[in-house]
């Protein structure tokens, strides 16, 4: 899948970052982590990376679905946001479960990457950090990269340890829940690179 570090070391990247003062609202260490693949000491990580199809429209489908919340959408996640685009410093809370068992899952956008017009190999993406009231403490992120030979493929990464005592002592089903999202989001990224948004 490339060098150590991804192809961000490979080329320009456009990262901006939420103010100074939005930043302390996250009470986890290591802010921005997931951008560099660093996951703080004590933290459970995530890594998939599946391959998503070759060409640069399919790139552009998916880092279009990446950077307006569609990929959550397609996830089957109820998104509520300030935000229609992916922006630093963003909020969005996604819901998950039915009627009385659904949890809100409150975040904040920590880092984005967008797309360049031309040029591979390059990727585009975010990451967002769990806000107070998660159930969870830490971050995710949704990359979309193209390399020199136009191979496209979805990363997503993520560290965690649960929010509270309740979820801790849930740690089987909160591991379980939180791969099948994760297969969601893959398969919703297979969707969008088939497809692209829907009109």
């Amino acid at each position: 899948m490339g060098p150590p570090g991804g192809l961000a070391a490979l080329q320009p990247v456009k990262v901006r970052r939420p103010p100074q003062g939005r930043a302390n609202h996250l009470d986890y260490p290591g802010v921005g982590g997931t951008e560099h693949g660093v996951a703080p000491d004590g933290y459970a990580s995530v890594l998939e990376e599946v391959q998503l199809g070759t060409g640069f429209a399919v790139y552009q489908r998916v880092a279009a679905g990446i950077l307006s919340w569609e990929l959550q959408r397609r996830a089957g996640l109820r998104v509520r946001t300030d935000s229609p685009k992916v922006v630093p410093g963003a909020r969005v809370v996604s819901g998950f479960g039915i009627g009385p068992f659904r949890l809100s899952a409150p975040c904040e956008v920590v880092w984005v990457r967008e797309p360049l017009p031309a040029g591979l190999p390059q990727s585009a993406g975010f990451g967002y950090g769990a806000l107070p009231g998660h159930p969870a403490r830490g971050e995710e992120s949704f990359e979309v990269e193209i390399s020199g030979d136009g191979d496209v493929h979805l990363r997503i990464r993520a560290f965690s340890k649960p929010g509270n005592w309740f979820y801790a002592a849930g740690g089987l089903v909160t591991r379980a829940a939180q791969r099948h999202i994760t297969s969601r989001y893959i398969e919703g990224a297979r969707q969008l690179a088939a497809e692209g948004l829907r009109p």
